[in-house]
């Protein structure tokens, strides 16, 4: 339980964050921040692939001013948690079961346990993916917020047959770590241009990412390995035919949806028994992250739902 740095002034963190590095199960170093003192309880907030805490520091400015103390946590292999042989270029992971050790031994550290009131996950995109296989074993959280989450990808259907056949091979032949086709390992917000991305709208942000990564490039993350594509797709497989989780959810989407599925958040929230899903026109990607006339309507919905549980 060491600490761990934290770049809370580059990412305009709220004071008062700090930084841990904990041992999940199997010997993976994970690093969590910590933002405490909240009276209205705790915000556990699970980024997506390729995402790190740091670039959420506006929203945990955002959470705090709300009430709420808030957890962030670097999935393995990404941010300054450990990388599977030490690589930054290539998004790695042996299996997708392996991120719900790092969220125990998260929610097990001391500091996180000593936080009171209700319990809250907020996710996004692979978060989200994690967020609800955590759901459907047994929790502590009463509700659960969803931005644009991962529950299948966006991909040509040649594509996705030819991906998924090679993805099973791979990993069945030990070659998982290779990449997937048309992948690389550069980092996205360095490579693509702002007129055509596929995260925001919104200048003022995407600046905010790139000079992230250009400040601390350790932060960055490539392309996704055969084995973390096999593992995901397996994971949607799974959520088509489970039983979902009975508490309150509010998913948000956008409308120029350039990532996740938009059909597989359709195809799911209706199966949810008390879930809402909530689309914002224009919206891309990051909502959480976007205009200030989208990012309004995001948080004045959260806000509605929130009210509704603490």
């Amino acid at each position: 339980m060491n600490s761990a740095p934290l770049y809370a002034e580059m990412a305009e963190c709220p004071d008062g964050g700090v930084a841990h590095f904990v041992s999940a199960a199997d010997g993976t170093k994970v690093r969590f921040a910590i933002w405490a003192g909240g009276a209205r309880g705790m915000v556990m907030l699970l980024p997506g692939r390729t995402e790190y805490i740091e670039k959420y520091g506006r929203m945990i400015g955002d959470l705090t001013k709300r009430g709420f103390s808030v957890v962030v946590i670097d999935w393995r292999g990404q941010g300054l948690s450990d990388h599977i042989d030490g690589r930054t270029d290539l998004g790695d992971v042996v299996d997708f079961a392996d991120y719900q050790q790092d969220m125990a031994a998260v929610l097990n550290h001391p500091t996180v346990t000593a936080l009171s009131g209700p319990r809250l996950l907020f996710s996004h995109s692979m978060g989200g993916c994690i967020a609800l296989r955590h759901l459907m074993d047994t929790h502590d959280f009463k509700a659960a917020v969803f931005s644009a989450p991962m529950w299948n990808v966006i991909m040509p259907k040649g594509t996705r047959t030819l991906v998924a056949g090679l993805s099973k091979i791979a990993r069945a032949i030990g070659r998982g770590k290779a990449r997937v086709p048309k992948s690389n390992g550069d980092f996205y917000v360095l490579k693509a241009k702002f007129a055509d991305n596929d995260l925001t709208t919104d200048q003022n942000f995407w600046d905010y990412m790139v000079d992230h990564i250009r400040a601390k490039p350790a932060l960055g993350l490539g392309g996704a390995s055969m084995r973390w594509f096999r593992s995901a797709l397996d994971e949607f497989a799974s959520f088509k035919t489970s039983k979902l989780p009975d508490l309150p959810m509010l998913v948000m989407l956008g409308t120029d949806e350039r990532i996740v599925l938009p059909e597989a958040i359709h195809h799911l929230v209706p199966r949810i028994p008390n879930a809402q899903l909530k689309i914002f026109d224009n919206a891309r990607h990051e909502i959480w992250m976007e205009s200030p006339e989208i990012r309004k309507k995001a948080w004045a919905a959260t806000d509605k739902f929130l009210d509704a549980i603490v």
